[in-house]
């Protein structure tokens, strides 16, 4: 790639710098660098050194690795290649750039404050050295900015927020791949160190290997995320809004961790699930408007991480500052490895343990359980998360844990507290789904598996109760009056 003297300016290459877009379609930036005729380099490069970047949880680098390893095989197929580096990225690419003699640097945009610090100093090097940056939005329906109340100020509530987004228009027609894609093959970053192999990464698990359930359901990268696509459309889409809080059935998209890593984009969901519903028939209208929605929150997740840059740490609600939070190892932990005597509690973590993934009702419940009925701060919640899911975004996830906590913008108050037996049997109950992830639970009556405390012959493979849940919520309550 090294340009030993300097190239026509005709023949002078663009880079497209990969991030959290890992697709070919509806991918702005790189579709605006086929448009202009160069050949194309394209690059990603594995940044946890610049200031404030945080670096990636277990199971979204599992994830990263096999969404990377898609798309390179993905470009060898049109007849090029990703070139992988790792390091400070805004030392890494205007390098790369200068290397390689290019014209451009084109990106899709990232709104975290660490990542926007980054891309403006690569952007401001690049322009010091003659070399275009360009950054387009590929991964909101929405820019954070874009959206705003009628006095100018930011949303903090999630419903005026999408009523204005959606009264904004459309967010327009998804990208297909280029027709015309004149790309870079050949050996990527010789005269720099930082050049790498995906593999030389250290992205998956070794010693141990922990990633076996993940790999049993997961397809990663832009084909399984078109494939999980089209089984949501013909077999969940027209069941969604009744079914999507049972854990027991599959009624879910399960799409959150190729949204995460740019798999597919929300515009290619939101015009996906349009259609679908408009091509079957209009009872389907309150299943797409309920699944719009989600992908709604999480574009309010991000206006919210926009203009609140440490949600992820700080309460959004600073009375929240002076709650008395517990440190309490041993329920954390027994929170952690699904152990707290709450079968719905349990099963979440287990599934979570073992899939990466945890179903979005069953996920509002253990959060409840670790904020209300222990008494520990979001935070731990929080990071247990970033490391644990395999779709950790830094948007969704602090908001979502700040929503439970009644800590955030737009929030479930405090003195809501899910009774997890109540959660449990009404959204399972059979218990289909925790005998599916507590197996020594198995052979108890569906009337009482949510609550196996009431055996008269108790399930000694089970753990018991380590709170117990009307005495939990006064003391949570208590603890919030105390906030003033």
């Amino acid at each position: 790639m090294a340009a030993e003297t300097p190239l026509p300016e005709s023949e002078r290459p663009v880079i497209v710098w990969f991030r959290d877009d890992l697709r070919l379609s509806d991918n702005p930036a790189l579709t605006a660098a086929a448009n202009c005729g160069r050949r194309i380099i394209c690059v990603f490069v594995h940044d946890e050194e610049s200031a404030g970047v945080r670096p990636l949880g277990g199971a979204a680098r599992w994830w990263l690795h096999g969404a990377l390893q898609e798309l390179d095989d993905a470009l060898r197929a049109l007849g090029g290649s990703l070139c992988v580096h790792k390091g400070v990225a805004s030392g890494v690419i205007p390098h790369l750039a200068a290397d390689s003699n290019a014209a451009a640097v084109y990106w899709n945009r990232r709104y975290g404050a660490a990542e926007r610090r980054v891309d403006e100093a690569v952007k401001t090097t690049l322009k010091a050295q003659g070399i275009e940056a360009k950054s387009f939005n590929g991964h909101l329906l929405y820019e954070p900015w874009s959206i705003k109340t009628k006095s100018g100020t930011p949303f903090r509530v999630f419903s005026a927020f999408w009523r204005a987004a959606r009264e904004a228009g459309e967010p327009g027609q998804p990208l297909g791949v280029p027709s015309r894609l004149n790309l870079f093959n050949g050996p990527c970053g010789q005269t720099s160190t930082t050049g790498v192999q995906i593999a030389d990464l250290a992205l998956e698990p070794s010693s141990p290997d922990w990633a076996g359930g993940l790999r049993s359901n997961w397809r990663r990268g832009e084909a399984g995320a078109q494939a999980q696509l089209e089984i949501f459309l013909e077999e969940h889409l027209n069941e969604y809004a009744d079914l999507r809080d049972f854990p027991d059935r599959s009624a879910t998209s399960r799409l959150s961790p190729y949204l995460r890593f740019g798999n597919i984009s929300p515009r290619q969901l939101s015009h996906a699930t349009e259609a679908a519903a408009h091509a079957t028939n209009q009872a389907l209208q309150r299943n797409l408007e309920k699944f719009q929605s989600e992908l709604g929150w999480r574009e309010f997740s991000y206006h919210l991480l926009y203009y609140n840059p440490e949600m992820g740490s700080e309460n959004l609600q600073t009375r929240f500052d002076g709650m008395p939070w517990r440190a309490d190892a041993d329920a954390l932990r027994a929170w952690q490895v699904g152990k707290t005597g709450y079968p719905i509690v349990d099963a979440g973590m287990r599934e979570l343990w073992t899939t990466g993934w945890m179903h979005n009702r069953v996920r509002m419940v253990v959060a409840s359980f670790l904020v209300k009925h222990l008494l520990i701060d979001w935070r731990q919640g929080e990071t247990w998360f970033w490391d644990t899911l395999v779709d950790a975004d830094p948007a969704n996830n602090a908001a979502s844990w700040q929503w439970v906590a009644g800590s955030g913008a737009d929030a479930a108050p405090y003195f809501r507290v899910f009774n997890p037996v109540l959660q449990g049997e009404k959204f399972d109950p059979d218990g289909r789904y925790v005998k599916r992830w507590l197996p020594e639970l198995d052979g108890v009556s569906s009337s009482v598996v949510h609550r196996p405390w009431q055996l008269h012959n108790k399930v000694e493979a089970y753990a018991e109760r380590i709170v117990e849940h009307d005495r939990a919520r006064q003391r949570a309550l208590g603890a919030f009056k105390g906030l003033g």
